[in-house]
């Protein structure tokens, strides 16, 4: 009996189930109706809003070349070589901006100097980011055989309009400098910069500058700083005629070379921007 029982309640509950599998109480199409897909079948992972963190979808690019020239008592020649490359995505975005420069005076070399570095910003889009870089440089000017540093901070976007942008970073450093001349310095710094852009007259003067002020953690007097300004008048979408003035400092220098270093230069800037 307990059997039957138990063989009936099965048939029962398959019978329930089969019926319950039917839109008994749905409202059927017309014949000939195109179905209608359920929204949410058709929408992929990506549509429902889910980040994907290694995408790279968008890229930006400047190639800049400047350089100026005197001749008379003082014969100087300047070039120096720049590029803005910036590769973005949803939560990634990594950044690069190598600089060459290359310059003689009174026919002896004074400039041969390469900087790279990377950027790699995490939530970028958002007001506050975080961020992870890394810079490797040799310098003829100032008796530099090899410098590389390495860190991570904090970014703040103080401003961002589409006219002007100003951004707020802070880092911990750790540096390496391999003199020339002298005994390599090993320090940690603190490393703030402020970067921003600026547009005028309907965007017919475009004006950005960028500081980096780098403490050494270990003693405040090891102090190092670096300024780039940038006046633009742009001929059209992709080029534009510029003038630029860079200004380092470098409380630790080899003996008989000079703590600041400027340059004032004249060239052009190609590319695609953002």
């Amino acid at each position: 009996m307990g059997k039957t029982a138990c063989l009936c309640f099965l048939l029962l509950l398959l019978a329930l189930c089969r019926f319950a599998g039917q839109p008994v109480f749905a409202q059927q199409p017309a014949a000939g109706a195109p179905r209608q897909a359920d929204s949410l079948s058709r929408a992929s992972r990506d549509s429902l809003g889910k980040e994907r963190f290694f995408l790279l979808d968008t890229l930006s690019y400047r190639l800049f070349g400047d350089g100026n020239f005197t001749q008379g008592n003082v014969s100087r020649s300047l070039m120096v070589l720049r590029a803005e490359v910036t590769l973005g995505g949803p939560v990634l975005s990594v950044a690069t901006n190598p600089r060459f420069s290359y310059g003689k005076q009174n026919g002896l070399l004074a400039e041969r100097d390469a900087y790279l570095d990377l950027f790699v910003d995490v939530f970028k889009k958002r007001r506050t980011y975080v961020f992870g870089l890394a810079t490797v440089e040799v310098s003829n000017l100032r008796g530099i055989d090899w410098r590389q540093l390495a860190g991570a901070g904090l970014g703040y976007r103080l401003l961002q309009t589409g006219q002007n942008t100003l951004t707020l970073t802070n880092a911990v450093i750790h540096e390496s400098t391999a003199f020339r001349e002298r005994a390599t310095l090993v320090t940690q710094r603190n490393s703030f910069r402020v970067k921003g852009s600026h547009a005028f007259l309907k965007r017919k003067v475009l004006f950005s500058h960028v500081t980096f002020v780098q403490p050494s953690l270990r003693d405040l007097s090891n102090m190092r700083w670096n300024t780039l300004l940038s006046l633009e008048l742009p001929l059209a979408s992709w080029a534009s005629i510029r003038t630029s003035f860079a200004n380092t400092y470098e409380s630790e220098v080899e003996a008989a070379r000079s703590h600041h270093d400027s340059q004032l230069t004249i060239g052009f800037s190609l590319g695609k921007q953002p």
